[in-house]
């Protein structure tokens, strides 16, 4: 049996360009980086959102929306009714290389700035620096009902009863507990915690993932993750 896989960071990637998505995606996943694609400024914020990622690689030239209006959203955050970390690490990967480019960037709170084209060993170096950079920051906890959800210590306690949680469950626990109330469609889930670019049709992967989670919650009443049937599921009935 094969050792499970140890991610050193997740990282969103947005970037308009397929191919250099593509590039993007598989190398920094073979190095260890849980990657999630996005390929416009609504999806980066959505993952920035719901995925609490440790870093955002941002293209400035998107289709819908100018990258520094994704890295001013989320520096105006309040970290609380708007759901952003206003302190997410942000690396700024664009071929708008003039001087004025990058000082709005900087300006606005870009942790760095490459420009295109570029050497991904550079690339990777950068990244890896801001994310030492940023290490020593700690998320506080999140209390819902009984449960407490520690980020920073991928820490889940019920009660006084610690729950040891694989990193997927742990993931899709942060979603829900994001909005606890609230109904995430199965698509939409499956996109935000798995990266799904599009709606997978019959996979039972969140289903699975689900029940696990439940059970390991709420091994007697299983009160949590609740299955809206034919819609998707939320933490906790409202």
């Amino acid at each position: 049996m094969l050792p499970e896989r140890e991610e050193i960071a997740t990282i969103v990637v947005c970037e308009d360009d397929d191919a250099t998505l593509d590039l993007l995606c598989d190398h920094l996943t073979a190095d260890r980086f849980e990657v999630l694609p996005a390929q416009t400024a609504a999806d980066a914020l959505r993952l920035c959102r719901y995925n609490h990622p440790d870093l955002l690689l941002l293209d400035l030239a998107l289709p819908d929306a100018s990258g520094l209006d994704v890295l001013r959203e989320i520096r105006d955050a309040d970290g609380v009714d708007s759901r952003f970390d206003p302190q997410l690490p942000i690396v700024v990967l664009t071929g708008r290389g003039g001087a004025t480019d990058r000082v709005r960037g900087l300006d606005l709170g870009a942790d760095d700035y490459v420009q295109k084209p570029f050497s991904y060993e550079e690339l990777r170096a950068r990244i890896q620096a801001v994310l030492r950079r940023r290490h020593s920051r700690r998320d506080g906890p999140v209390r819902i009902g009984e449960i407490m959800v520690d980020p920073s210590r991928r820490k889940v306690v019920v009660g006084d009863r610690e729950v040891h949680l694989a990193k997927k469950e742990f993931t899709l626990l942060r979603v829900l507990a994001s909005d606890p109330t609230r109904v995430f469609s199965k698509d939409e889930l499956l996109r935000d915690v798995w990266g799904f670019k599009a709606p997978a049709g019959r996979t039972r992967t969140l289903d699975s993932h689900a029940s696990r989670l439940r059970r390991k919650l709420d091994p007697e009443n299983q009160k949590y993750v609740v299955n809206c049937w034919g819609i998707g599921y939320r933490l906790v009935d409202g």
